[in-house]
């Protein structure tokens, strides 16, 4: 999985941590989700990863279009919600 080479190459970058988290959560393996998900909120401090609506406040103003937009929510929001982080 690239998610997993690209946090053996920068284990320190949460955002690599929470694509982790939500991809370990889309195969149903909730165990490496939740301890990834638990490491990005570590290793963030600023609470980035502290709720789904969180960080779609800050996504959201980031020009993308709708459509992609709606497929980040279909996969990477969904993931994340199944790892455990809370919607608010």
């Amino acid at each position: 999985m690239w998610f997993e080479k690209a946090r053996s190459v920068e284990p320190g970058i949460p955002f690599i941590r929470a694509n982790l988290a939500a991809a370990y959560a889309l195969v149903d393996d909730a165990e490496k989700a939740a301890a990834e998900l638990g490491e990005a909120q570590r290793l963030d401090g600023k609470g980035t990863f502290s709720s789904r609506a969180r960080l779609k406040l800050i996504n959201h103003g980031r020009g993308v279009r709708p459509e992609i937009y709606e497929l980040f929510e279909a996969t990477y929001f969904t993931g994340l919600r199944k790892a455990g982080m809370p919607e608010e």
